[in-house]
């Protein structure tokens, strides 16, 4: 059985936190929908890079893939903070210990909506002062906390590509791929 990915896009998202892991994704076997919450296909990243999204939110169930992912980019993270279908499967993939990613600024998104408490994460340096109390994992790159995985920023957008391509897909499928991008040797 295929693994299925839904990669959240508003406007103003940073590209590579998105596409970097797609990217890995893919690569890793995974189907992986970009998935617009703007209305339209276009959507305005960053940097004035647009990128044209798979689906639509209005097209797609968020509940039946395996795997959600919420790139930052300040003002992207603001559109996807304002979408109520976006913040409801949230809540509902964390009570249910569902797979849910988040980089940058978007693990802010998980905090502002409680999502965080007991639970550890990483973010954009700066941004951690929405956390709850020992959530930030100050030094790390990326944190992975049973079905969540955090990344703190565009840099490590392919290492944490390949961190969620493990929890998605096990050890020996991420090796190889690892391998082939030259991330490990």
């Amino acid at each position: 059985m295929e693994k299925t990915v839904a990669i959240m896009l508003g406007d103003g998202f940073e590209p590579v936190e998105a596409i970097g892991p797609a990217d890995v994704l893919r690569r890793g076997g995974a189907v992986v929908d970009l998935v617009s919450v703007m209305g339209r296909a276009e959507v305005d990243a960053a940097h004035e890079v647009t990128v044209v999204a798979d689906k639509l939110l209005d097209e797609v169930d968020l509940s039946s893939y395996d795997l959600l992912v919420v790139p930052g980019g300040s003002v992207g993270v603001d559109h996807l903070a304002a979408c109520a279908p976006l913040a409801d499967e949230l809540r509902r993939r964390m009570a249910a210990d569902e797979l849910v990613g988040a980089i940058c600024a978007g693990p802010t998104i998980l905090a502002n909506l409680g999502l965080l408490e007991g639970r550890e994460a990483v973010c954009y340096p700066g941004c951690e002062d929405v956390f709850p109390a020992g959530a930030y994992q100050a030094g790390s790159d990326v944190a992975v906390d049973g079905n969540l995985i955090t990344a703190t920023g565009p840099g490590i957008a392919l290492v944490f590509g390949v961190a969620l391509l493990n929890a998605l897909a096990g050890a020996e499928a991420t090796a190889q791929v690892a391998r082939d991008m030259l991330l490990v040797k």
